[in-house]
């Protein structure tokens, strides 16, 4: 809610309403112990970028204090190949991230674990390194764009071996802190 004030400035002074905001909330408010929403388009791509999914994606996140979040993300991506049948794809994901700032412009990096799984697709681990960008249009309310190399594994000590074998995942879209 916006309030308009005219100054008392004598009477030949032109009179310039000047907005106040009831809200004292700014761009780097606290967030350690709010929540975070995000909602966007999602698409996936193997390492060498020539076979490719798009689809939707969420997360859900907590903030343990002012920088660092620990969150799930859900993605479900559909596959039209050239060359074969359609498939769908999920990821499910615990991801970790720190946040560089705490201004409007917020740059954040993580990692992340889960799984892969889908039809047409081999149920699988995947370990991620992931990197983003949040801009705030609103204290609560932001923009964000995230970069995510993952790679499968069936046991923990594939984990290394299969780090170049990865692909990329990528989500754009809108968020909320609560």
């Amino acid at each position: 809610m916006a309030i308009q004030l005219t100054p008392l400035s004598g009477q030949n002074a032109p009179a310039r309403p000047q907005t106040v905001s009831s809200s004292s909330m700014s761009f780097d408010e606290p967030l350690a112990g709010r929540y975070e929403l995000t909602l966007g388009g999602s698409g996936l791509s193997n390492s060498d970028m020539n076979n490719s999914a798009g689809g939707l994606s969420g997360s859900f996140s907590y903030y343990l204090n002012d920088t660092l979040s620990l969150g799930i993300r859900q993605s479900a991506n559909y596959f039209n190949p050239s060359v074969g049948r359609s498939s769908w794809a999920g990821t499910t994901r615990l991801a970790l991230d720190h946040h560089f700032s705490r201004g409007q412009l917020r740059p954040f990096l993580g990692v992340n674990l889960g799984g892969m799984y889908g039809r047409r697709t081999n149920d699988t681990f995947l370990a991620g390194i992931e990197g983003g960008l949040k801009y705030y249009v609103q204290p609560r309310t932001f923009l964000f764009a995230l970069v995510d190399y993952g790679w499968a594994f069936d046991k923990a000590n594939d984990i290394e071996d299969n780090f170049s074998s990865g692909g990329y995942q990528w989500s754009l879209g809108i968020g909320f802190n609560f």
